[in-house]
């Protein structure tokens, strides 16, 4: 299993270009699942877990990887279905998330599929907002055209460790309050928890945020209000966009509005639960403003505060 994930490194040139790569996963007999490839640390097969009493009931126990604790998700539980049994099909898919090491119990997994994000649609609207699905595809395996479900882990994670709004003290600059009611901010996420982690923390603040699916929805938008004559980056303090969304990721959603005379100009923040240099290096080489990571709530208000700063000068 280490092999299906040794060149996870080498994939970086992936992104930026609008493609993406998938670990395909069970956890039924017949389903296919995945997660993006870039927030997986490694698979390893399922160890011993050690029950942790007074835990999420979708927590299974704790691994210990290499002398490092480490929460089991449940992920079939978690997603609305039975209990995961431990059997010799069990794997443990271990990735990092927001700042946050966690692994998910799965059965068995597959392999990598590398495909674009135009590939990848959003799940279809009968589907319900209570959905854990972020994005669907299809793809042949084992001879047939089968579908594959994209797991909305910001979903799952959001359910089990409670995000908090609340700000630190001192965080809130109150001189600027009166500045912030009316001012719009275009955010672009295909998950539906970390659009609603931005809308709860900057709408009571007065801010009217605008929500996008994904990056080809933010895009068409941005140009539509172009079309009219409307200044984009007058009409939006400033636009916050996740790096993995169907059709157009965020790197090439912020290639396409500079590349574009009329948007150039618009502010864009990079906001990914994908941590590390590589996205801040990702970031600057497309032309965005500022990398900053989920969930925090103080560093998404501190932003909006420090582009309020900027406009408000000029």
């Amino acid at each position: 299993m280490t092999r299906v994930l040794d060149s996870v490194d080498q994939r970086t040139k992936l992104v930026g270009k609008n493609r993406l790569e998938l670990l395909l996963f069970k956890i039924n007999a017949t389903q296919l699942f995945a997660i993006n490839v870039f927030k997986v640390k490694e698979v390893v097969k399922l160890p011993h877990l050690n029950v942790l009493p007074g835990s999420h009931p979708h927590i299974s126990g704790v691994a210990n990887i290499r002398g490092v604790s480490i929460p089991v998700i449940d992920l079939r539980k978690a997603i609305g279905f039975s209990h995961f049994p431990a059997d010799e099909h069990a794997n443990l898919i271990i990735t990092e998330y927001n700042r946050s090491v966690q692994g998910f119990l799965v059965g068995k997994v597959e392999h990598i599929i590398n495909m674009t994000w135009s590939d990848v649609l959003p799940p279809p609207k009968t589907v319900g907002k209570n959905t854990y699905l972020t994005a669907i595809t299809r793809i042949e395996h084992e001879g047939v055209n089968k579908l594959v479900s994209i797991i909305d882990v910001e979903k799952v994670l959001a359910e089990i460790i409670a995000y908090d709004v609340r700000l630190s003290d001192g965080v809130l600059d109150e001189t600027l309050l009166a500045e912030m009611i009316g001012k719009k901010m275009l955010v672009v996420d295909d998950s539906i928890t970390a659009r609603k982690q931005v809308v709860d923390t900057l709408s009571p603040l007065g801010i009217e945020v605008i929500e996008a699916t994904d990056g080809l929805q933010a895009l068409n938008h941005l140009k539509s209000l172009s079309r009219q004559g409307i200044s984009v980056a007058n009409e939006f303090l400033l636009m916050i966009t996740d790096a993995e969304m169907p059709e157009m990721d965020g790197y090439k959603l912020a290639h396409e509005v500079r590349s574009d005379s009329d948007m150039s100009d618009l502010h864009i923040v990079l906001n990914t639960s994908l941590s590390g240099n590589f996205n801040h290096a990702m970031a600057e080489k497309v032309g965005m403003d500022k990398f900053i990571s989920k969930f925090q709530p103080d560093v998404l208000v501190e932003t909006v505060q420090e582009r309020l700063r900027e406009v408000l000068v000029h």
